[in-house]
This record gives structure tokens, C-alpha cells and sequence, in this order.
């Protein structure tokens, strides 16, 4: 697996990412959830990689990127990628992103179309609310930053009962990601979902774009992914009998599913759902 590198921002921070695969293959892009790395997706990657060149980063506040304090903006998360995609001199990719990462697929959707070819938004919503929640998670991590409670919480929404009452294989990376999340990172992206509300401005995307939502997410509900997918024109949706990270819960249905979306024929996919 090739090494992480950096890029810097157009504000002067540092981000990491990392590209497996043939460099003469369409690019797709992968962004990870909140308190997670581009690691989330290494299960998936070596698949993915037998169609695509595939450009995984730690997000703004996230593993090797770095974490500058104050609040973060889900338009400086969605420039993030557009100046990663400019200094690899990529043009257009496809993109997934789930859950922080759906976000900031959705405002790629909406405000740079003309970078992206297919958009796949994973469990994730248009609108998270009230800000008073996320307010004071925010309050929570800057007076009492233990990331140990934090990852325990965060487990429990992330992967069904009986995975986490086996211990199953998959559940230490993820837990190790979580301890290693920085606090004052964390609370940034707390904010930056705090503050978008995208639910009309998905109706401008005019992107082939396919929905994955988990049955059994109690983060980002079901109910938001048919919402996402009834708003954005031509979407289809798919619901995974899946909690929060259906690329871990079940990766060969999540991998088929990706991949049956993004290689079918542009002409199939524009017949919308």
C-alpha cells in the first residue's frame, strides 16, 4: 500500500491522503466519517483499487491532517478536496463519502459539479440537529477531552450489539482510530455539521448520484438517506440491513453495491430510480 503524503491547503494546514492503484484508471475519491481516517476504508480499498485509482485522505481535524482549533465549515472541508484534487492535477473523480464524508459529498454536489462524475453519499444526512446537541459535545470535549468515553459512545452507534459483545476483529482499528482523534479536531467537525442544513440545496444536484443508507443506523437514520435520495433528482437508494458503517458490517454487499453503481452505463443510471 502506498505511503501517506501531504499536501498544504489554500489556508495553510496540512492534509494527508494517499492513492492506491493503477495511476492510468478513473479516479475515485474517498472521504471518512467523523473521528475516523482514511484507514476506515482499508477493508474496501484493495477491491476498489482493481477499477479505480483510489484517493483516500484523513479529513481537515482527522489522523495525519491537521487539526487547527475554532470551528470548521463544511465549505472549507468541501475546498479541502477540490485543492487536493487540484495539486494531484486530477479534473474530475468520482466521489464516496460517508456520513461527515456524505456531507461533504453533498456540498461537492451542489458547489464544485464540474469535479465530480458519480457521487455516492453513505449514511449520512442533508441536516443534523439541534445545534444545541452538537453545542454541547463541543462544551463536553473542550472541558473534559476523554476520548476514551468518547469512543466507547461512539462504538455502540458505529457497529451492531453482537459485533461488539464478540470483540469482534474489526471493532480495534476502529477504536483505535477514535483514541487517537484529536480533540480540538473533533470539535471543529462537530461544528461544521452543527452548521449546514442542506436540505433544500440538494435539489440542485444533477449528479448520477446513489444513496446507501443502513436499516439499523441510529446516527444518520434511515429515513434521512430516503429523504436525501427523494430531493436529489435521479437518485437511487439503497438501504443496507446495516448500523452506521455498512462498509465494515457487511464490505463484499458494500463493495458490489459501489461498484455496480459505478460501472454501469451513464445511460442506465440517468434513468433514475
Amino acid at each position: 500500500m502506498n505511503s501517506t503524503t501531504f499536501i498544504t491547503t489554500g489556508d495553510g494546514h496540512r492534509l494527508a491522503y494517499r492513492l492506491d492503484g493503477d495511476a492510468n484508471k478513473p479516479v475515485l475519491v474517498l472521504s471518512n466519517s467523523i473521528a475516523t481516517t482514511l484507514h476506515m476504508w482499508d477493508g474496501q480499498t484493495s477491491a476498489l483499487a482493481e477499477h479505480f485509482r483510489v484517493l483516500r485522505y484523513d479529513a481537515r481535524g482527522h489522523g495525519e491532517s491537521d487539526a487547527p482549533a475554532g470551528a470548521y465549515s463544511m465549505d472549507r472541508l468541501g475546498r479541502d478536496v477540490t485543492e487536493l484534487l487540484d495539486a494531484l492535477g486530477i479534473e474530475r473523480a468520482h466521489f464516496l463519502g460517508l456520513s461527515l464524508g456524505g456531507f461533504v459529498g453533498q456540498w461537492l454536489g451542489i458547489h464544485a459539479p464540474e469535479r465530480i462524475d458519480r457521487l455516492i453519499l453513505s449514511n449520512t444526512s442533508a441536516h443534523l440537529g439541534p445545534p444545541s446537541e452538537f453545542d454541547a459535545r463541543i462544551a463536553a470535549l473542550q472541558t473534559s477531552p476523554d476520548m476514551a468515553a468518547v469512543a466507547e459512545a461512539f462504538l455502540a452507534n458505529w457497529f451492531p450489539a453482537h459485533m461488539l459483545e464478540a470483540e469482534h476483529s474489526a471493532i480495534e482499528p476502529f477504536r483505535d482510530m477514535l483514541l487517537s482523534t484529536s480533540p480540538v479536531g473533533l470539535a471543529g467537525s462537530y461544528a461544521a455539521v452543527r452548521d449546514s442544513d442542506m436540505r433544500r440545496t440538494i435539489a440542485l444536484i444533477h449528479l448520477p448520484t446513489l444513496v446507501i443508507a443502513g436499516a439499523n443506523d441510529t446516527v444518520t437514520l434511515a429515513s434521512h438517506g430516503e429523504y436525501i435520495a427523494a430531493t436529489v433528482p435521479g437518485a437511487r437508494l439503497v438501504i443496507l440491513p446495516a448500523v452506521h458503517l455498512p462498509n465494515v458490517e457487511h464490505t463484499d454487499t458494500y463493495v458490489r453495491t459501489v461498484l455496480d453503481f459505478l460501472l454501469k452505463d451513464e445511460s442506465a443510471v440517468n434513468q433514475g430510480r
